[in-house]
C-alpha cells in the first residue's frame, strides 16, 4: 500500500467514525432533552393531546378510504379519539390563557 493510498484510507476512516458518533449521539444523551422539550404548560398539554388526536381522525378516515380500517374499526378509533379531543378542548376552555 503506497502512503497515499494509505492516507486515503486512514481519511476514510475518520470520516466515517466521526460521522458515526455524530449520528449515535443523541441515543447515549439520555432522557434530559426530551424532558426538555416538553413544557409543564398544562394549557399547551392539552392543547397538543387537540391537535394528536384531531391528526389522529383524519389518518383514521384516510385508512378507512384506503381499505386498511373496516366501518367498525374506524367507529370505535373515532369514538375513542373524538372523546380525547372533547376531554382536551374542555380543559383548554377551564384553563386560563397565559
Amino acid at each position: 500500500m503506497t502512503p497515499v493510498e494509505l492516507s486515503v484510507f486512514i481519511l476514510g476512516l475518520a470520516v466515517i467514525v466521526v460521522t458515526a458518533v455524530y449520528v449515535a449521539a443523541p441515543l447515549f444523551a439520555g432522557g434530559s432533552r426530551i424532558e426538555a422539550e416538553i413544557p409543564d404548560d398544562p394549557r399547551a398539554r392539552w392543547e397538543r393531546q387537540k391537535r394528536q388526536a384531531l391528526a389522529a381522525i383524519k389518518e383514521a378516515e384516510l385508512d378507512h378510504q384506503t381499505g386498511k380500517l373496516s366501518d367498525e374499526d374506524l367507529q370505535g378509533l373515532r369514538a375513542r379519539l373524538e372523546a380525547q379531543a372533547m376531554e382536551a378542548i374542555a380543559a383548554l376552555e377551564k384553563e386560563p390563557r397565559a
